[in-house]
């Protein structure tokens, strides 16, 4: 019996052995870190009764700060070219077309269209320190000084050239979302949302690029772009489905696109050899998954992996 029983034991420890290294499902993860306590992510995701982005978001680039070719990785035009160029491709597809499982109170849900509507630059009005005041402040004032258009279904995009910092905003934190908020201009409201550059803190901007301390190649070869891809399609997500805080959001306060924190799922190597799990717009991209809102809920990169 007990040879029995220790044989049972010695197989049971080799299937265990035989599962390191796989690649869990994307709903395997079931737990994270929220301001230093574990909550579970795989709660149910409930609607609070506020408005919703459900009408095509018209999205504004404010490239704050450098952003010429005299001021090096952080400041790369290249870099520039393909977040407009991923931003442009992204509206209609599969991933942002899971945005239409979150109906508002009438049953109207985002359709995931997207445009990208233009792009400013604003260099340092408010300084290397950004806090979510002045954040919204810049906004406020490019729209006043018709800079920038005021539009009702926009959300404005501030991307932060390298040597700008917003320890305030979670930025350059780990484990902390992509912030994002509301602010006030000509007497109306406006929907913002802050991009911080990765090459500020690499590996905690994206450990999924990174093996130890080594940087792995990345889709397009441009290590901030790529990164600003999948925290873009992070907090437009969040944006439209909860622009006011009264949307959609778990018990916890997490938000669709934070309840599959670091979850990539299946993956493929683009032709530079790096991990992939998206294709549009002919580019490759890796993107974090985002969560399917129907029956219990589960993170995918689009609706049909549900």
């Amino acid at each position: 019996m007990k040879k029995k029983k220790l044989n049972t034991l010695i197989v049971l420890a080799l299937l265990a052995v035989s599962f390191i290294g796989l690649e869990l499902p994307a709903s395997a993860q079931s737990a994270m870190s929220l301001n230093g306590r574990t909550v579970r992510t795989d709660t149910r995701i409930e609607y609070h009764g506020g408005p919703l982005v459900t009408s095509t978001a018209d999205v504004y680039f404010v490239w704050y700060g450098c952003w010429d070719s005299t001021c090096g990785a952080g400041g790369d035009p290249v870099t520039q070219s393909l977040v407009e160029d991923f931003t442009s491709s992204i509206g209609g597809s599969p991933y942002l077309q899971i945005l239409s499982t979150y109906p508002d109170c009438c049953g109207h849900g985002p359709t995931g269209a997207l445009l990208f509507a233009g792009s400013v630059y604003d260099h340092y009005s408010r300084g290397t320190d950004l806090t979510a005041t002045d954040i919204a402040g810049i906004i406020a004032d490019l729209i006043t000084n018709n800079v920038l258009p005021q539009d009702p279904g926009g959300i404005y995009v501030l991307i932060a050239s390298a040597d700008v910092h917003s320890p305030s905003t979670g930025f350059c934190v780990a484990g902390a979302r992509p912030h994002h908020g509301i602010g006030m201009a000509l007497g109306s409201q406006f929907r913002y949302a802050f991009l911080g550059n990765p090459m500020q803190c690499p590996s905690v901007a994206a450990p999924q690029f990174f093996s130890g301390s080594t940087q792995l190649p990345t889709p397009n070869g441009n290590f901030a772009a790529d990164v600003m891809a999948t925290t873009l399609a992070n907090v437009l997500s969040s944006t439209i489905t909860n622009p006011y805080g009264n949307g959609w959001y778990d018990r916890y306060g997490l938000t669709n696109s934070d309840k599959c924190e670091g979850e990539f799922g299946q993956t493929y190597s683009s032709a530079n050899g790096a991990r992939a799990n998206l294709k549009v717009g002919g580019r490759d991209y890796l993107i974090q998954y985002n969560w399917v809102n129907f029956r219990k809920g589960r993170c995918a990169i689009n609706q049909s992996e549900f």
